[in-house]
């Protein structure tokens, strides 16, 4: 009688007691370009991937979901009556692909596994988004860039961040801004503005802090899935993260 199969052991570095194992690290487009400027920017998106494969290096399993915001904003194109919202929003999830492929690129040069998994069909640069080929391409210890969103108009990158996350049964979604946390106002406009340490989704969407639209923090608060709050810009923040020191904003479930 043949020996049952087993599935193969994950290859990803163990990881120690306390750090996160699977995390989900969500860019906007403007990640990568050169603050208020447009398309990509090569030292930009050398500084993503190396914050990433540092992140991987001490065992933590990546997900990346990106925005597209730095090649085309499909809300204000929608917003200013020029094509219709659903065409807008197809193109912003066609700008995200081509940031998944900019990243994958320099993630592959530095060499780090990489696959780009697209939510629309578009086989000649990327893989369809499968669940169980994700996740066993993270546990191969793979980035797994997730682009087109979650493939259909009207639903932001942020949701999608939300969504995937659930999915692929992640620990944690890690929300990368140019500020290091969430405040109680604009801390550019506002310098009596205070930064939270901790707070919950209700609070949150109570307080109309903005942190993610209301559709991803709904999810995340029905599913408990923690987010947090971070600075991008600050070298080996993502690591840190990871190995779960205190880094910018954590928001919980009630």
């Amino acid at each position: 009688m043949p020996a049952p199969t087993t599935r193969p052991a994950a290859t990803t570095p163990q990881h120690a007691p306390g750090q996160f194992r699977r995390v989900l690290l969500k860019l906007s487009g403007e990640s990568f370009c050169k603050p208020g400027g447009f398309g990509i920017d090569a030292d930009e998106v050398q500084a993503i991937a190396a914050e990433v494969k540092d992140a991987g290096s001490v065992g933590a399993q990546v997900a990346v979901v990106v925005g597209g915001g730095n090649i085309i904003r499909g809300a204000s194109l929608a917003a200013a009556g020029h094509i219709p919202q659903s065409t807008a929003d197809y193109m912003g999830m066609l700008g995200t692909v081509i940031n998944a492929m900019a990243l994958r690129e320099k993630l592959v040069t530095m060499g780090v596994e990489c696959r780009v998994m697209s939510a629309i069909d578009i086989k000649a640069v990327a893989e369809p988004f499968i669940r169980n080929r994700a996740i066993r391409h993270l546990e191969k210890g793979r980035v797994v860039i997730l682009a087109a969103g979650t493939g259909n108009p009207f639903f932001t990158t942020d949701t999608c961040a939300s969504l995937r996350a659930i999915e692929l049964e992640c620990q944690v979604i890690l929300k990368a801004t140019k500020v290091d946390g969430v405040y109680t106002a604009d801390p550019k406009k506002d310098p009596a503005a205070k930064r939270y340490e901790r707070l919950t989704f209700s609070e949150a969407i109570a307080k109309n802090l903005r942190i993610m639209d209301m559709t991803a923090l709904a999810m995340c608060q029905e599913h408990k899935l923690p987010l947090l709050v971070f600075d991008f810009n600050v070298k080996g923040n993502i690591r840190r993260v990871v190995e779960g020191k205190s880094v910018g904003t954590l928001v919980t479930a009630d």
